[in-house]
């Protein structure tokens, strides 16, 4: 295990993960339909401009990139439904980095199924 290192007192020089997979959920509140599949459409087209690997599924989105790219893509898509007057927006996000390797979403999705596939063997 790491030791224990002291917290610089100017937590602006602490740099962010240099690569991370963030999987979000984006809830507009207080829409006038329980459908918010326009909305959903619209954060798809940010996310598709803003170059970052990503893919989207029955849940939310995967996105995969720089840290600070990633999440800013997500306070961007919160800022293009509050324009829209949606006054209340929620999201989960669940964000994961590591140091040791970098690995695409598709390679943790791939290292499952091969194991899966061994089951059948």
């Amino acid at each position: 295990m790491a030791s224990s290192a002291t917290l610089p007192t100017d937590i602006g020089s602490i740099p962010t993960p240099a690569h991370c997979t963030a999987d979000f959920c984006l809830i507009p509140i207080g829409t006038a339909s329980p459908s918010v599949s326009a909305q959903i459409a619209d954060v798809q087209r940010l996310v598709e401009k803003s170059g970052l690997k990503y893919v989207m599924h029955s849940a939310g989105t995967t996105l995969e990139g720089p840290w600070d790219q990633v999440h800013r893509v997500i306070g961007q898509a919160h800022t293009i439904l509050h324009a829209q007057g949606i006054l209340r927006i929620q999201t989960d996000i669940r964000s994961g980095s590591r140091i040791d390797k970098e690995q695409s979403f598709e390679d943790k999705v791939a290292k499952v199924r091969q194991i899966l596939a061994k089951d059948t063997e």
